[in-house]
């Protein structure tokens, strides 16, 4: 929890208090639906929390943004996002059941009242959102093809409308047909070296009907 405070130093109380509450519930859910890896759990706050607020370094979401979490797993990026921008409405989707049981539990266990879920395919959720958040669920391409169509016409941030990916190692590859692409490189955010390679890759995307 040092971590986030750190790097995080504004944070209210409630934010701290939802924050500190993460650990207990992820280790009481993780005995029962594994979601978290043994060896992540106990570096949940580097490897899971602080690994989301990557975005928020990069991208601070205003007041009735509405932000889209595809593949969220047990919670991340959406969950940490949700707790640092109250203001903002988080949708958290991933096509296995149990994990999105997790979800809801750690959600209701916080108190948190701007998120909301579905267990389903992304390609069946229907909405626009400023920004589509995920982490590494599949290559570039594979995704932007899976969220066509789900990019609000509205832009309220400086940032174009698109997805904000958290993604590590060399993306040359996979981003060469991106031209757009903007490359975040999380070392210049954390001294953690978990985090040398880590990314956030800015993607912006088109509004189609």
């Amino acid at each position: 929890m040092d971590l986030i405070l750190n790097y995080f130093p504004e944070l209210t109380t409630d934010q701290i208090h939802k924050f500190r509450g993460l650990e207990a519930l992820y280790k009481d859910w993780n005995l029962k639906i594994n979601v978290v890896s043994r060896k992540d759990i106990e570096d949940l706050y580097l490897r899971h929390v602080l690994h989301a607020l990557g975005i928020a370094k990069v991208m601070q979401f205003r007041p009735g943004s509405r932000i889209l979490d595809v593949g969220t797993g047990g919670g991340f990026p959406g969950i940490p996002l949700a707790i640092m921008f109250p203001e903002s409405s988080f949708h958290l989707v991933d096509s296995i059941g149990k994990k999105i049981k997790v979800v809801d539990e750690v959600v209701a266990g916080l108190g948190l009242t701007n998120v909301r879920t579905t267990h389903d395919r992304v390609e069946n959720v229907q909405g626009h959102y400023d920004f589509i958040v995920s982490r590494a669920v599949a290559a570039m391409p594979t995704f932007v093809h899976w969220v066509k169509g789900k990019i609000a016409k509205q832009q309220k941030h400086d940032l174009k409308n698109g997805i904000l990916y958290l993604k590590g190692g060399d993306l040359s590859t996979e981003l060469q047909n991106f031209e757009s692409a903007q490359i975040y490189n999380l070392k210049d955010y954390f001294k953690e070296d978990f985090f040398v390679t880590k990314k956030v890759v800015h993607l912006p995307l088109r509004y189609t009907d």
